[in-house]
């Protein structure tokens, strides 16, 4: 994930919240039997973590159309007039506001009405370079979860991307009522695909050599809050950057002190730090996906494939019995 342009510390200086427009209820599926969707309920994602969830629970009842292509930074994305103007037209539209700068303003532009914010869906948390330590005044250490004031990145905890899938399906079947049976039933079976999920991870990380992992930015601290783990950021709010040699002490010391065995390094985002630094302590590299887009280079082919690909890698990493 590229935190350069996640975090302008001015830009996302208020609460981060992830939110889930929708056109009013009173639209009905007349409306969206007139888009032109055969009949479909109109469904526009920001990226791929809202895609997920609207193919889900959608099903059959809906066209998805992503924002965010395969392949592409979420955060770099920059939307064409077209995509603009067909905003305005969605029956639905899914988004994480704070994160893509440009999808926020297409919103605010499109006048899209009657916005759900799932800041009331699920709690955002702060979280800095690590959780269940407060090194304050670390030069590398504050990521977003301290610049911005609330971490985005929910979706990486099983259990409350559940709860946001549950608000999802609720705005499902307020703008389309006659499908609404259907929508409940979907998200009710996704909600127990993320349980069983969680069971795993919590199953699999239980008894490790280890509870510290290091990665490129602090992209999992929800995931490393939910398992009680410890996640180690080697830059801050810039990814690309180089890290402070004080911040590569550090990192050494705490790779020493913690037993880790592994650096992590993202598929969206350059993986120079990461291969430095485990170069630089003779720790292995490994990758743990941030979930932000799917693309031939993806350990899985969705969003649960993939988290089982991310909870094999930190089995491994951790030392886990």
């Amino acid at each position: 994930m590229n935190v350069r342009r996640l975090i302008p510390s001015t830009a996302l200086a208020g609460a981060v919240a992830l939110g889930v427009v929708s056109l009013s209820a009173c639209a009905g599926t007349s409306d969206a039997a007139d888009k032109g969707s055969g009949g479909k309920l109109d469904v526009v994602a920001s990226f791929y973590p809202m895609q997920y969830l609207a193919e889900q629970i959608g099903g059959g009842h809906v066209a998805v159309n992503t924002l965010t292509k395969p392949g592409v930074e979420p955060h770099d994305l920059e939307l064409k007039p077209k995509q603009i103007g067909e905003l305005g037209e969605a029956d639905v539209i899914l988004y994480l506001k704070g994160i893509q700068p440009a999808v926020d303003e297409a919103i605010a532009q499109a006048g899209v009405k009657n916005t759900v914010d799932a800041a009331g869906l699920t709690t955002l948390e702060e979280h800095g370079t690590e959780v269940g330590h407060d090194h304050e005044g670390e030069e590398a250490g504050h990521d977003h979860g301290s610049e911005a004031g609330a971490d985005p990145h929910v979706w990486l905890d099983p259990v409350k991307y559940a709860e946001v899938a549950k608000g999802v399906g609720s705005a499902l079947e307020k703008a389309d009522p006659a499908h609404a049976a259907d929508y409940k039933k979907n998200t009710d079976a996704l909600v127990k695909k993320l349980g069983d999920l969680d069971t795993e991870f919590e199953t699999g990380l239980k008894n490790t050599a280890t509870k510290t992992f290091i990665t490129t930015h602090s992209a999992f601290g929800y995931l490393a809050e939910r398992y009680h783990l410890e996640q180690e950021g080697i830059t801050g709010i810039d990814p690309e950057s180089e890290p402070s040699p004080a911040r590569i002490k550090e990192l050494q010391d705490i790779a020493k002190k913690d037993n880790v065995s592994t650096v992590f390094f993202e598929t969206l985002a350059s993986d120079k730090t990461a291969k430095t630094l485990a170069g630089d302590t003779g720790l292995k590299t490994d990758v743990l996906d941030p979930l932000e887009g799917i693309t031939d280079k993806s350990k899985g082919d969705d969003y649960i494939e993939v988290m089982q690909s991310n909870l094999a890698a930190l089995k491994k990493a951790l030392g886990a019995k």
